[in-house]
């Protein structure tokens, strides 16, 4: 117990370290924590409608279920919009004498102290509420069991995976593999989300009944179904799934301790490779991507394409937007829902990949500040290096929701709005990633994120989308006014938009990098 105090009590200085001295991180967190308590208040509301419409059958269904959610949710949310917390790498560790159990317990334990945990068991607590409406004080007591082991679960499922799938990224061709696999398959949860709940009204609620009550018998929905179970009558079910839940904890603290070690030694290297060098070549030209100038817009932008080809967490983020800008508008279209606006929140989504692009590089950022690099040169080949593998994005994404929709002549017309969008997104990102960046992780975990950096990521992507959103509804609206006259329009206007806002923007971003190089290097150095 004093070696688990130790690991949260150095869990909690590292965060406290890491907010000294910024104001920026500490509204950001502020903000967290606002946040958090928002969606605490609105998740312990939601399930505990059960109770307060006194229908177990709702319960039934709907509790096992929120938990299934839940869990996928700690499981795959913050590997697309948080990052996995490593303020305690296990790296960190391997030079000390501790013990596997010892240095698991100590993981576990602070794994458990944060925003998210504390969110989800409050509101989780609106299970409690409607178990006690609806069988008393003993169903209330099972569900406040079912609760706090729910909560072991989704901290032991979402640690106990994430460290395996870190440690499995040894090789550049296997991390490379499993991290397009695994952001295929979340990026594919909130797309089928909506269109599970847009399918809703026609559901046929018994056969989703059964499937509640199947999921109730799984590690998915065992610990969210103890008090409904209580409630009817079947308190004989509750030793069982309290047993299903506790093998599932342990057997992921197991895979995780089987794993951690290698975790420690980091990502192995690969052995060097023989470059094929052409002679016709000079060691200049073979470092530049062929067909840029070879001057230092060139070279920053070639190093940028490489990045962002080769990095795995910007590969991601790009994999992430082709999987949502396709599904998530074809998903609404199909549903009967309007893709306009959505292709909107397509378009903005795009830029806030660059929301904290300095934070990639970390110190290694001071090379450019000592090279002295104009900010607006440093600013506009990032941003060039980037588009160059969104703009196809964005047109694969206008052809395929269009003829999706079964309206081919649209492709142009939604390509323009989705490139004011991604413009208007731009010039908001690229400010913000001077302003607000902030330290990641050295670490050889793909998804980690340095303590607190989760809400902050989530906040600036939130800004970001909303300023474009925002930014890009005159050009929606002008669409919506014209009629079919923008299907000829609306890909110049677009465009003319797009790029004016980018390049007001850019030129803010530059002039503002040009006075705060060395705050920026401060801010994304990992201390």
């Amino acid at each position: 117990m004093a070696v688990t105090g130790l690991f949260i009590r150095l869990k909690l200085r590292i965060l406290g370290n890491g907010l000294r001295g910024s104001t920026s991180r500490v509204v950001l967190f502020v903000f967290g924590l606002l946040f958090g308590a928002g969606g605490a208040v609105g998740g312990f509301l939601l399930l505990a409608l059960p109770g307060f419409v006194d229908d177990r059958r709702v319960g039934e269904i709907m509790l096992p279920l929120a938990g299934a959610l839940l869990l996928v949710g700690w499981l795959f949310l913050p590997l697309i919009f948080f990052g996995v917390d490593e303020s305690l790498d296990p790296a960190r560790f391997a030079l000390l004498p501790l013990r596997r159990r010892t240095l698991i317990t100590g993981l576990y334990a602070a794994a458990a102290t944060g925003i998210p945990a504390v969110a989800t068991l409050l509101a989780t607590g609106g299970m409690v509420l409607s178990a006690g409406l609806l069988g008393g004080p003993g169903a209330a007591l099972a569900q406040l069991v079912g609760v706090v082991l729910g909560l072991a679960l989704c901290v032991a499922v979402s640690r106990a995976v994430t460290s395996a799938f870190a440690t499995a990224l040894r090789s550049r061709r296997a991390r490379d593999l499993a991290t397009v696999l695994l952001t295929v398959t979340a990026a594919l949860l909130g797309p089928l989300q909506l269109g599970v709940l847009a399918g809703a009204e026609r559901a046929d609620w018994d056969r989703v009944a059964q499937v509640a009550t199947v999921i109730g018998w799984t590690p998915l929905g065992a610990a969210y179904s103890l008090g409904i179970d209580v409630a009817a009558g079947r308190a004989w079910a509750v030793p069982i799934k309290i047993l299903i839940v506790l093998a599932s904890i342990l057997g992921l603290l197991a895979w995780w301790a089987s794993t951690v070690e290698r975790a420690m030694l980091g990502t192995a290297s690969s052995g060097q490779r023989a470059a094929k060098a052409s002679g016709s070549r000079s060691a200049v030209a073979r470092l530049m991507v062929r067909g840029l100038p070879q001057t230092r817009f060139g070279a920053l932008m070639s190093r940028e394409m490489r990045y962002w080809w080769r990095e795995t967490r910007r590969r991601a983020s790009l994999i992430t937007l082709g999987v949502v800008g396709v599904f998530l508008p074809v998903t609404m279209s199909a549903n009967g829902g309007g893709s306009g606006f959505t292709v909107l929140f397509i378009g903005a989504l795009a830029s806030i990949s660059l929301a904290n692009q300095f934070g990639f590089e970390g110190n290694a950022y001071a090379a450019n500040v000592v090279a002295g690099v104009p900010g607006r040169t440093e600013i506009q080949s990032r941003a060039a290096a980037f588009s160059l593998f969104v703009v196809p994005v964005l047109i694969v994404i206008a052809t395929v929701v269009s003829l999706a929709a079964g309206r081919p002549e649209e492709i142009a017309s939604r390509l323009g709005t989705l490139v004011a969008a991604y413009g208007v997104g731009l010039a908001v990102v690229l400010p913000v990633s001077v302003r607000a960046a902030y330290a990641l992780p050295s670490t050889s975990n793909p998804f980690a994120m340095s303590s607190g950096a989760g809400p902050a990521k989530g906040l600036l992507a939130m800004a970001v989308l909303a300023g474009a959103i925002v930014g890009t509804l005159p050009v929606l609206i002008t669409g919506y006014l014209v009629g079919d006259t923008w299907h000829w329009i609306g890909l110049p206007v677009g465009l003319v938009y797009g790029a004016a806002a980018y390049l007001i923007g850019s030129r803010i971003a530059g002039n503002l990098l040009d006075r705060r190089m060395p705050e920026l290097l401060s801010a994304v150095t990992q201390r």
